[in-house]
């Protein structure tokens, strides 16, 4: 439909403050917004309605109306109520732009005009497709009472009959249908989306997992000011994901239009719920800063009283407390890890798979330097059940979601965790919280793309091994395993994994030789070659140790 139709509709309450020539521009589409950057949910052609909420003084028109201009709007309809009319500095702007302008009686809500634009351009597109963009434009841009992405997806369903779901980077479900895919299901289609992502390919990506293909869509994450990012890295481990039932391989370009719009609208979604993270993230940094700079434990259990309420309503002022520390890294680039991290552990602890916390939804995340630090709130338990195993375990954090992480990190980045035992108090949160760095260290000396540690691992000899120059381990380890190497290549003797036996059987003779299916005589034989080579005595308790901890440093 064309402006001067919108303009000649008495009901729409519409009066032209600028662009009368403009009139025969087309309309392809209605979007209310008061962000002071809506280019992301904007495709061009759409008539934006604003209440003027973004605007704080005369400085900030101009940049809105470029944004506009160029996202391609058609034009702008402003309404009157916050300020009492249009201001002069937004009529201006959009006549230097030439971006009709039109102003809104308060009497008519915007809704009315949503109504009537969503109603003519469906009437006049052909097909079916243009009309469920629009429907689902009209309700995920009137708010949260419109729904959601399960509004969305229920559309996708019932008008087209494409079952889709919203997943998170590590395959939790977000929205969608149930019953939906298995959690193995989602595991393998967050991989292959991040997998795919790391590559630059741009979506849908095609993924068939048993007897079924899905399309994968990605949803643009937080943060996002359009265009792609200088460094995938940055986004490609906090980025949603849209799974859909079907091969889009053949599909007419309008049908591959309609989800990528469907993509865009659920992107909302997503900003709305990193907002209500904001207030827990605050929470957080603040209640850390406090206790990385020594404050007094009155000081942070004041902070803390706070927190709670937020944190855990209706569990009490008093709960117990974990810290989980993240690090991501890569090789290379210049990649913030911090940010990654931050988002990167939000989604891992809201996932009641690997969490396992009854209330994860309100785990609050803080970024300090390249760390992200959790300070997860549980409920104070009773005696009995309290224990060194309360809470998270650093075993089970990674587990469910190792498969789509390995993905996405793909041979050149690594996350690791530290996960500290509970604390019921403030004096206890600044050991919980070296407890946790100290246990990601530990995590960090292991092979590996992805792993976790606990503050169980810190009372044994794992929490020296980390802490050992590299010049060291190497000089250490050659002395005592080199010898051994060399011989096993020259002659396949396998002193190495005998010697591993020997020292996992506690230097049992019949043991050993029964796990490694030897004679007893051939063992001595080769544990003799050891010690002649090493000029080590393998009864001796010292040297047992040293040959224990180089096959560990190794």
């Amino acid at each position: 439909m064309r402006l001067r139709a919108l303009l000649n509709t008495d009901a729409l309450g519409l009066r032209l403050l600028g662009g009368a020539d403009e009139l025969d521009r087309t309309v392809r589409g209605v979007m209310t917004t008061d962000l002071k950057d809506p280019s992301r949910y904007l495709s061009g052609g759409e008539l934006v309605l604003t209440g003027l909420a973004w605007r704080h003084d005369a400085a900030d028109s101009e940049p809105f109306v470029r944004i506009l201009i160029a996202a391609g709007v058609t034009a702008l309809a402003s309404g009157t109520a916050e300020l009492g009319g249009v201001p002069d500095d937004l009529i201006a702007a959009c006549a230097r732009h030439r971006l009709p302008l039109f102003a809104v009686h308060e009497s008519v809500a915007f809704a009315t005009i949503t109504e009537h634009v969503v109603r003519q351009v469906s009437g006049e597109r052909a097909g079916d497709l243009a009309a469920v963009v629009d429907r689902h434009r009209r309700m995920m841009t009137s708010g949260p009472a419109g729904g959601g992405p399960d509004v969305v997806l229920d559309l996708l369903g019932s008008d087209l009959d494409l079952r889709a779901w919203v997943l998170s980077p590590v395959g939790r479900p977000i929205a969608g249908p149930t019953p939906g895919p298995t959690a193995d299901v989602c595991s393998a289609l967050a991989a292959e989306h991040l997998a795919a992502a790391r590559t630059g390919r741009h979506g849908p990506h095609r993924s068939t997992v048993g007897t079924t293909t899905y399309s994968l869509f990605p949803i643009p994450g937080s943060g996002r000011s359009g265009g792609a990012s200088p460094d995938v890295r940055e986004t490609v481990l906090s980025d949603w994901l849209l799974a859909v039932e079907a091969d889009a391989g053949d599909w007419p370009a309008e049908r591959l239009d309609l989800l990528r719009g469907v993509t865009q609208l659920i992107a909302v979604e997503r900003d709305r719920q990193d907002a209500a993270r904001t207030v827990r993230r605050r929470l957080a940094q603040e209640v850390l800063e406090l206790v990385q700079a020594g404050a007094a434990p009155a000081e942070i259990a004041a902070r803390l009283r706070v927190a709670a309420p937020v944190l855990l309503p209706g569990l009490g002022a008093a709960p117990q407390w974990q810290v989980v520390v993240a690090q991501v890294e890569w090789d290379g680039g210049t990649v913030e890890y911090g940010p990654v991290a931050q988002s990167l552990l939000e989604e891992i602890l809201v996932d009641p798979r690997s969490a396992g916390l009854e209330h994860s939804d309100r785990i609050a995340v803080a970024q300090m330097g390249d760390e992200a630090i959790a300070l997860v709130p549980l409920p104070a338990l009773s005696s009995e059940h309290d224990g060194p195993e309360s809470g998270i375990l650093a075993d089970a954090l990674l587990e469910s979601v190792r498969v789509p992480l390995s993905a996405g990190l793909d041979d050149d980045g690594r996350i690791t965790l530290g996960v500290s035992a509970a604390v019921h108090s403030a004096e206890g949160l600044r050991g919980a919280l070296e407890e946790a760095r100290h246990a990601r260290r530990v995590a960090a000396a292991r092979p590996g793309r992805v792993c976790a540690a606990g503050h169980q691992e810190l009372a044994s000899h794992v929490l020296l091994l980390p802490f050992v120059p590299d010049d060291v381990r190497r000089a250490f380890t050659a002395r005592l395993l080199d010898p051994l190497r060399d011989y096993d290549r020259r002659h396949r003797a396998e002193l190495i994994p005998t010697l591993e036996a020997f020292l996992d059987c506690d230097g049992s003779w019949t043991r050993c030789a029964s796990r490694l299916h030897l004679h007893v005589n051939t063992l001595r034989y080769r544990v003799g070659r050891i010690e002649q080579l090493t000029s080590r005595d393998l009864s001796r308790l010292e040297d047992k140790l040293d040959f224990f901890l180089a096959l560990r440093m190794s």
